[in-house]
């Protein structure tokens, strides 16, 4: 063999390899190599392509992102045009739907459907010719798109050249392009570190991003690319049905959704669409629906179309997550930690699924990078459980009167002065205990479940305690008789008494507990933990230096610096008194040997149910072992828990390649330490 022929078979070779590892790792979540060891590959195929650059080929791992910046989009004809899909808003429609179907089919019998979670992102058309990634096109108006070849190329989870055997020879597969959420928020985190404008959401992001003449920008945007349909199909077949079809896509290469399931009868459809909107919230995409398709083609063939969607398919959409709304005005609350945070009050809207008059503003250099002005036209966004926020002002709306949003000079409950600290983007009311918001809120805080866990002590009880001047701070909650609380609105003597019971109760605590209900700034359940479990007592953190707080993990400079300051102020000092005379205590903590934290220097991450215990429990078990339990997953994770049902969290450590264990599997690790 030459040695041409040799180096040929080498790159062939090496491409064919890479491109199984990203079969894996795009197609399928399920990588089959470390990272670094794909990184190696990848650098001995580009020294092999720089030394023979006669020998680079188009569908090379290598060349997804070209050299030159185009001048602008041409245009793309479909050959068979992208059909847009018909709605339903309810179950109701979705009965109508399949009234229609078996109408036209003249067949009562239950339909297969083929539900797929509706992805939020772009449509686009990716023709491939004898399996190699010719032309990629967006939608367009269905009929004419634009030619965003070099862009679509940049996407890891789009196939150069199809893996495997029995493609047609000449093969257009339909999907959509979207940006995973933990992407999208990582490149709006580094747009705000670079003060550049914002996207609104991951649609907006992704679209965006493939209109960038600069394939480099796209390649460095978080794309994703799952693959929902075909279009044209020449010199070949596929199955003959659409859930089959798109198995053979994966096969080939395509990454598919997860989610995706084959159900019998429309009562099943709209159990599937209940089951997503559910999970909405913790997938690691954004959807605004769910699609529903008649899975046997030859029935679709038989139900046909009408104007420019198909008769056999529709789209359930989900509540919407943004609305537009007017801004009426702005009021100022101050937190527990005293941040001043602007609140819109808004024209109420329906977003969401819910009826939304507030949202927040978070700060003023959030007004200030919005440029919004009441009476302004506004885009409210709200997803999931998050606080619903204005992420857009609509410019073109707006009217000839507005005023400008200012910031107080005073705190607007206490008039103490408002300061901001450099560095900072909180402006905060400089009155502290003093001032009754900070006040409520540090008491609410103190008898959370996860601090004190006083029963029965919520929000609004705490409020109507300040306001009658019962209580002035946490320690004057267990002053407090049965009487004094009796005679409060809506609340009788029974319910006055469970409380006395509750508080009672709650005097036996655990160290970090405790520490966690003081409020202290930026210490948190997990570290307040780590400082019960490195100190073991009151009297030894209270002691403690700048120097020792910075041994404690987690800690780093400016926690450590809240932690001292807490300790040194009076008042504090005055609390602390106040809630051990009350009779608070808890038992000091053993610190253990390290031979005694088998997990010590390990990030755990739970997510999922567990059926054997609580999350809450599963974390106390880990901890118990020198394990930190962290609310989200890093690079720096070392095992995932995940029980059914785990969304988001469980995907990012798919991707990370971080090790994941089911609830057997953590049981076993507990009985193996635990001996």
């Amino acid at each position: 063999m030459s040695q041409s022929s040799d180096i040929q078979q080498q790159l062939s070779e090496l491409r064919e390899l890479i491109n199984q590892h990203n079969y894996r790792y795009y197609a399928l979540d399920d990588p089959s190599v470390p990272d670094a060891e794909y990184d190696r590959l990848m650098r001995q195929l580009q020294q092999l392509e720089e030394e023979h650059p006669e020998l680079i080929s188009a569908d090379s791992p290598t060349q997804r992102v070209g050299a030159e910046p185009l001048e602008g989009f041409s245009q793309i004809v479909h050959e068979v045009p992208m059909l847009s899909l018909d709605n339903a808003f309810s179950s109701e429609d979705m009965q109508d739907f399949d009234r229609r179907i078996k109408d036209r089919l003249g067949n009562d019998d239950d339909i297969t459907y083929a539900c797929e979670p509706k992805l939020d992102g772009i449509a686009v058309s990716l023709l491939y010719r004898e399996g190699v990634l010719e032309r990629g096109a967006t939608r367009g108006d269905g009929a004419v798109g634009e030619d965003i070849t070099h862009n679509v190329r940049t996407i890891p989870s789009i196939p150069l050249k199809l893996l495997g055997s029995g493609f047609p020879s000449v093969l257009e597969v339909r999907g959509e392009i979207y940006m995973p959420k933990a992407g999208f928020n990582a490149l709006n985190e580094r747009a705000r570190e670079r003060e550049e404008k914002l996207f609104v959401n991951p649609r907006n992001a992704a679209a965006g991003s493939l209109r960038q003449l600069d394939a480099r920008i796209t390649a460095e945007r978080p794309l994703e690319m799952c693959c929902y349909s075909v279009g044209v199909v020449d010199g070949g077949d596929v199955a003959s049905s659409h859930h089959d079809i798109l198995y053979q896509l994966q096969s080939w290469g395509f990454r598919i959704n997860g989610e995706m399931r084959l159900v019998v009868g429309i009562e099943a459809c709209n159990q599937y669409y209940q089951e997503l909107l559910m999970k909405r919230a913790d997938l690691p995409y954004e959807i605004d629906g769910i699609v529903f398709k008649v899975d046997d083609l030859p029935l679709q063939q038989q139900l046909g179309f009408v104007a420019k969607a198909p008769r056999w398919a529709i789209a359930h959409k989900f509540p919407a997550e943004e609305e537009m709304t007017q801004l009426l005005g702005v009021d100022f609350q101050v937190g527990r930690t005293g941040a001043v945070t602007p609140v819109a009050r808004l024209q109420p809207v329906f977003v969401g699924g819910v009826t939304v008059s507030n949202a927040t503003l978070h700060n003023s250099d959030e007004i200030e990078r919005l440029g919004v002005r009441v009476g302004d036209t506004v885009v409210v966004r709200r997803a999931g459980d998050v606080i619903p926020q204005v992420t857009k002002v609509l410019l073109d709306s707006r009217p000839e009167k507005t005023e400008s949003i200012k910031f107080p000079q005073l705190c607007p409950v206490c008039d103490s002065p408002l300061e901001r600290v450099e560095g900072e983007a909180v402006i905060r009311c400089t009155g502290g205990l003093l001032c009754d918001a900070q006040q409520k809120e540090a008491i609410k805080h103190f008898a959370s479940r996860k601090a004190m866990d006083v029963d029965g002590l919520g929000d609004k009880l705490v409020e109507q305690l300040v306001d009658e001047k019962l209580i002035e701070n946490a320690a004057d909650l267990y002053a407090l008789t049965a009487e004094q609380i009796s005679g409060l609105e809506r609340m009788g003597e029974k319910s006055a008494q469970n409380l006395i019971d509750a508080l009672q109760k709650s005097k036996s605590t655990t160290l970090a507990k405790f520490l966690y209900s003081m409020g202290i700034r930026e210490v948190g359940e997990a570290t307040a933990v780590n400082l019960a479990k490195h100190y073991g007592s009151l009297p030894a953190l209270q002691s403690a230096s700048l120097e020792d707080l910075l041994e404690v993990e987690d800690v780093g400079p400016i926690v450590a610096k809240h932690i001292s300051d807490f300790f040194a102020n009076e008042h504090s000092q005055q609390l602390l008194d106040q809630l051990k005379a009350a009779g608070i205590h808890w038992d000091d903590v053993e610190r253990p040997s390290n031979d005694e934290l088998p997990l010590l220097g390990s990030t755990y991450v739970v997510t999922g149910t567990l059926s054997a215990m609580g999350r809450t429990e599963a974390k106390e078990r880990l901890q118990a072992l020198g394990a930190k339990v962290a609310g989200s997953v890093s690079k720096n994770t070392a095992c995932v828990v995940a029980g059914p049902g785990a969304g988001s969290k469980l995907s990012k450590a798919q991707e990370f390649g971080i090790k994941v264990i089911d609830e057997e599997e953590f049981l076993a690790l507990l009985d193996q330490y635990n001996g």
